[in-house]
């Protein structure tokens, strides 16, 4: 419990950088003082704000703050979970083709269909993800709702670099298509407002409440299969409800940020020091832990050139691949 308030506090103290930093400074007790005008703005309780720090906090960095946390929190669970259920640390929605999927489907939906609300969006991204779950588990599946922990990192691999190449070639088609689509097919907050994150919170919100409730189902599947048979528990159902969440939680993610890497791969490996394997614990962790190195990466991404920024997923691939590289050096492909 002290861990978790500690984390609480940490994300705390990243939002406020978030709402601090950029490419004009804000002072913290400047952003503090102005908080009630900006909820006011954002709300629609107040006309169209004069002050300027409120303008750019209300305007920008409030909802990208709003949407880092979601994003992060999500991929962060379905980190949790897809190595939970595949047994498998190097298993990661980005690195198996879920992300991909969802982005994959949502370029489909600007370039075909001309779909660009939010809520759509998230649609489009959520079907594209469990399609890519679908497909990624189906190959691997050597029964009983299990998948060999090697042939997933390689499928997904091979999966992930398919459906990055036709999203590629679509957002190239045209000129419009790659000027909405530069920036979200690396990952990054740039941008974002209010209705981007009141779009991916539901699916957030469900997702990770339902992952939390499968925690001690998830807790005895790591027991096992079979002591997990013996105890009641439909492995092949749960399975499938695990992966369903997987990609509800990567789907909403890959909607509100485009395909950001290696949040899920990292963050159990952060926090499973402190929480050891109880997945009762783990996954409210990995929920604080997602969301303040989301957006701890995006302050990092403002501040670290002198002009302009590196999108998110750029600096999480800086610091994840190097990890991914780690882990596997390791040789920790067949089991936690």
């Amino acid at each position: 419990m002290v861990g978790l308030v500690l984390l609480l506090a940490a994300t705390a103290a990243v939002a406020a950088a978030s709402m601090a930093f950029g490419a004009r400074d804000i002072p913290l007790p400047e952003v503090a003082r102005a908080l009630p005008e900006v909820w006011a703005a954002v709300t629609g309780a107040a006309a169209d704000p004069a002050d300027p720090t409120v303008r750019v906090l209300a305007g920008l960095r409030f909802p990208r703050t709003l949407v880092g946390l979601v994003v992060g929190s999500c991929l962060g669970v379905a980190g949790g979970l897809i190595q939970g259920h595949t047994r498998n640390p190097l298993a990661d929605p980005g690195i198996i083709g879920i992300s991909a999927g969802a982005a994959l489907a949502v370029v489909v939906g600007f370039a075909f269909f001309g779909v660009v609300a939010p809520m759509t969006t998230a649609v489009s991204a959520f079907a594209g993800a469990i399609a890519a779950t679908a497909l990624v588990f189906g190959l691997t599946s050597v029964g009983a709702g299990r998948s060999n922990p090697l042939m997933l990192i390689i499928a997904g691999a091979a999966l992930t670099a398919v459906l990055t190449a036709c999203t590629t070639a679509l957002v190239l088609t045209s000129e419009a298509n790659l000027d909405r689509m530069r920036f979200w097919t690396v990952g990054s907050l740039t941008g974002r407002d209010l209705s981007v994150f009141f779009a991916a919170l539901p699916f957030a919100l469900v997702g990770i409440a339902a992952a939390f409730a499968t925690a001690p189902t998830l807790n005895a599947l790591n027991l096992g299969d079979d002591v997990a048979g013996a105890l009641g528990i439909d492995v092949a159902r749960a399975r499938a409800i695990g992966m369903g969440l997987i990609a509800i939680l990567a789907g909403a993610a890959t909607a509100a940020a485009g395909p950001i890497g290696f949040v899920g791969l990292v963050v159990p490996h952060l926090v499973r020091p402190v929480t050891g394997p109880d997945h009762r614990w783990l996954l409210p962790y990995a929920a604080l832990a997602g969301a303040t190195l989301t957006l701890g990466a995006d302050v990092v991404g403002r501040l670290v050139l002198p002009s302009g920024e590196l999108q998110v997923g750029i600096v999480l691939a800086l610091v994840g691949a190097p990890f991914f590289l780690y882990l596997l050096q390791r040789d920790k492909v067949v089991r936690l």
